[in-house]
């Protein structure tokens, strides 16, 4: 009589039955029998699509151990269970313990990566006939990765083309918020308006506000669907802050060059004071026409002008831009003035009274002149009042300039010019009026 083989379809023990084994079992007999796969190629796209198959990454450490069991690089035809014990298997789960190799295994029979095949008493073993050839075996059958290797193919690339995308948007949210951080910056420090003229005041602490607000939603682990729509609000924001910017330099209608536009500043107001002409840097001699109403030179003047600073540590300031130009750019700070401003003393001992009407703390105050040197210090706190309403935090924002002075990234020039130019556009609108 000749013998017939019984293939097992439960598992030994108390171990259950689901219909999620049955599928597998049905999948594997119906593949066709011609099919053949490289077991490293499968093994590669199942670790790609883990996340969608739900699997650990210990599991894919057992199934590559099962995998290396198998003496074949091709998965083919019959043939397909391993049969190692615990013992042998946990070695080459790289010392995997045994109620841990237990649950994983457990895992790929669940998912439909194996299937059981248990002898009569649960023990993994193959039964070989005359000729030494294998007639039966117990233990993992492998042929599931045959069947579905398309599949698992088709979801790895899936993953892969979700974590392009993922990159990609990231990528896109990371320059969008590098370029919005930039130009909120620059547009406070420019005193760029937001809005046309007439039509209120400048509000980038909101732009700011609403910039934080969308930032805050960015989570580590989060998802494409996640990100694509806060991706798009971000590149909106930014072409919004960028058309504010691109208004502004319009409407100045600047020069590329800088002789030019500095020459326009002094002769569209051709009765500044002398003090506003810029200085002479030291070795150089000053223009003999040139003469301050008290008799000096203006390089004199704004010589002794400097010794008159006091700065921390003794150091001696070096200021690129005369007195008369501070306060013809900062009218406002004179009004905290004792005695009128005559000289950088005076402008230094305002600005320690103004900075307490803006509510700068002594410490701010003091880490600016630390930082920037008190003449520049003194500046920039005639610069905030000047802003008025478009600082809403004078002391928050000392301290970020004083932050950027500190790196060497920040310069008083570009504030100051840009709130000259303004109070010369005023002196035009009041004449045309």
């Amino acid at each position: 009589m000749e013998f017939v083989q019984h293939t097992p379809t439960t598992a030994f023990g108390g171990r259950s039955l689901k219909l999620a084994h049955v599928a597998s079992q049905t999948a594997a007999k119906t593949r066709p029998p011609e099919k053949a796969v490289h077991k490293w190629t499968v093994f590669h796209a199942i670790c790609a699509a883990r996340p969608r198959l739900g699997l650990s990454e210990r599991a894919l450490t057992v199934l590559n151990a099962l995998l290396s069991f198998h003496p074949e690089t091709v998965l083919t035809g019959d043939g397909l269970v391993v049969f190692p014990s615990n013992k042998q298997l946990s070695l080459r789960a790289h010392g995997m313990a045994s109620a841990t190799l237990r649950r994983h295994l457990a895992m790929l029979v669940d998912v439909g990566l194996i299937v059981r095949r248990d002898s009569p008493n649960g023990k993994r073993y193959a039964r070989k006939d005359r000729a030494g050839e294998i007639e039966v075996a117990f233990g993992f059958d492998l042929s599931p990765l045959v069947a579905r290797a398309d599949e698992f193919e088709a979801l790895a690339e899936a993953v892969r083309a979700e974590g392009r995308a993922l990159k990609r948007v990231r990528e896109r949210i990371s320059i969008c918020r590098r370029d919005i951080g930039k130009m909120i910056s620059t547009g406070l420090e420019e005193g760029v308006p937001t809005r046309a003229a007439g039509q209120g005041p400048t509000d980038w602490v909101a732009i700011n506000e609403m910039f934080r607000a969308l930032v805050l939603r960015l989570t580590r682990n989060a998802t494409l669907a996640e990100l694509e729509p806060l991706a798009d609000e971000l590149a909106l924001l930014s072409s919004e802050v960028l058309n504010l910017l691109e208004i502004h330099v319009k409407s100045q209608n600047m020069s590329g060059n800088e002789s030019q536009t500095e020459q326009h500043i002094q002769n569209s107001k051709p009765n500044l004071p002398i003090d506003l002409e810029p200085c002479l840097r030291k070795g150089r001699a000053a223009d003999p026409g040139l003469i301050a109403k008290d008799g000096r030179t203006p390089q004199r003047a704004y010589d002794q002008d400097t010794n008159d600073a006091p700065t921390p540590n003794g150091a001696e300031p070096v200021k690129a831009y005369p007195l008369g130009m501070v306060l013809e750019a900062c009218p406002d700070i004179a009004d905290y003035a004792k005695n009128g401003i005559n000289s950088w003393r005076d402008l230094i001992a305002t600005a320690g009274v103004t900075r307490a009407a803006l509510g700068v703390s002594a410490d701010a105050w003091r880490e600016a002149q630390e930082t920037m040197g008190a003449a520049d210090a003194a500046v920039v706190i005639a610069a905030i009042l000047q802003k008025g309403e478009a600082i809403a935090s004078p002391g928050g924002y000392l301290r970020a300039l004083s932050a950027k002075a500190r790196a060497k990234a920040f310069s008083i020039g570009p504030v100051l010019m840009a709130l000259l130019r303004g109070q010369i556009g005023k002196g035009r609108r009041n004449v045309a009026s």
